[in-house]
């Protein structure tokens, strides 16, 4: 019993560290998600420790296959090589960089929220970890940091599923109710998939190029699940190995605030990033809600971000039986728990395939805010996040706790 416990361990591991990484040319082989250990006490509490542990391995088998373009920061987080990004930095400063040897490399601007983001390529002869020392240093009041490269927060099964009726899976959407507006950053989607018949999709990035991706297409058709939607959906990984960037998330985000998209799924994770802390921050201030996933790293891991981030609408992930799946982060950032496991959802095949993780539970949050949202007002959001928060079945302890924050949402929708 205790062998085969270990190996049900394992066996999450694996999933959870496909979940938090992306891995274009080493992927790894799907595991059989109904099979897993869903619960505390159907594992050994110390082989959780190892959850944070294996998406750090993926990290590095990451770095070696793209020496080229990928680095780590002092903790190990997956950086684009030698690239620094700065928000809203000085004349002076931004003059004595590029005397120095930093060479504006491109920037991003979101003219609405007052933010300009600026990416430096740092000389030849410098790390990428003593190039943002070194920008520090000159600039005392400057915000540097690196450019962070962020994951996707949940598996999808790599057994081809049959394509079913949509009426049989991923709930697909009503076309008799009112189109409701919703963002996704993610990977790319695949808009011939049937799902996506009776919403109006956008798509943005990688230019005309359009990239589907497992992750971002099941994502998607969990958003239209719940509502006949007019989805954005924002592709920052472009099939690249330094997809997910901030800089490309930055990007994103300027086209939601141009596109006034008030509820925006962002089911990815990553390390605390200065910038991108400051961006998401300016949009909630706006009025804008950014629902996350907030990750697999296991109970005890450190927080990922951006669901970590103040005011981002942090959402966790339960089975049917709607207890907590282990993998799951505990912690503040935990505002709202729904289904995310157990169910199907569209795959590249046009049919469905089997998902587990955050990432998949995040969207039913983002469809639920949605449609109290038009257009970004920061009291509407307030207010949104409120009535959704009444309206949550508790799980927990009396109260938002850390394990399923408010309680469950959207098991009336299933």
């Amino acid at each position: 019993m205790r062998i085969l416990r270990r190996l049900l361990v394992m066996m999450v591991m694996a999933t959870a560290a496909q979940a938090q990484i992306r891995l274009p040319s080493l992927p790894l082989p799907g595991l059989p998600l109904q099979n897993l250990p869903q619960t505390l006490d159907q594992t050994e509490s110390g082989s959780l420790d190892h959850l944070s542990d294996l998406r750090h391995q993926e990290i590095r088998r990451l770095i070696r296959s793209n020496r080229r373009t990928v680095d780590t920061d002092p903790n190990g987080e997956p950086v684009v090589r030698s690239e620094i990004l700065a928000l809203s930095v000085a004349d002076g400063p931004l003059a004595q960089a590029q005397t120095r040897g930093f060479v504006v490399d491109r920037a991003q601007t979101i003219a609405a929220a007052n933010i300009r983001l600026i990416v430096f390529k740092a000389p030849a002869n410098l790390s990428t970890a003593k190039a943002l020392r070194e920008l520090r240093d000159w600039d005392r009041n400057g915000q540097y940091d690196y450019n962070h490269i962020y994951s996707g927060g949940g598996a999808v099964s790599a057994d081809q599923a049959q394509a079913v009726p949509t009426t049989q899976a991923a709930l697909p959407a009503e076309p008799a109710r009112p189109r409701v507006r919703v963002g996704l950053l993610d990977t790319g989607i695949d808009v011939t998939h049937p799902v996506f018949h009776d919403s109006l999709v956008h798509t943005w990035g990688c230019g005309d190029t359009r990239i589907p991706s497992a992750h971002g297409t099941a994502v998607a058709s969990l958003l239209v699940a719940h509502a006949s939607a007019e989805l954005y959906a924002a592709d920052v990984y472009c099939g690249t190995p330094i997809g997910g960037a901030v800089d490309a998330i930055v990007a994103a985000f300027g086209w939601m605030v141009q596109e006034h998209v008030s509820v925006i799924n962002v089911s990815l994770v990553g390390p605390k990033n200065l910038l991108l802390e400051q961006v998401v921050s300016a949009l909630i201030a706006r009025g804008h809600v950014i629902v996350a996933a907030v990750g697999n790293d296991g109970p005890a891991a450190p927080p990922l971000y951006p669901a970590a981030y103040a005011n981002v609408v942090g959402v966790t992930a339960v089975d049917a039986q709607r207890r907590v799946l282990i993998e799951a982060e505990r912690g503040p950032q935990v505002m709202f728990a729904a289904l995310g496991a157990d169910l199907k959802a569209a795959n590249l095949d046009h049919g469905y395939a089997g998902v587990r993780g955050t990432s998949f539970a995040a969207p039913t949050v983002a469809a639920l805010l949605a449609p109290a949202l038009p257009t970004p007002n920061k009291d509407a959001a307030q207010a949104a996040i409120e009535a959704l928060a009444k309206q949550a079945i508790d799980l927990g302890p009396p109260g938002k706790d850390f394990t399923y924050g408010f309680g469950l949402v959207g098991a009336d929708s299933r």
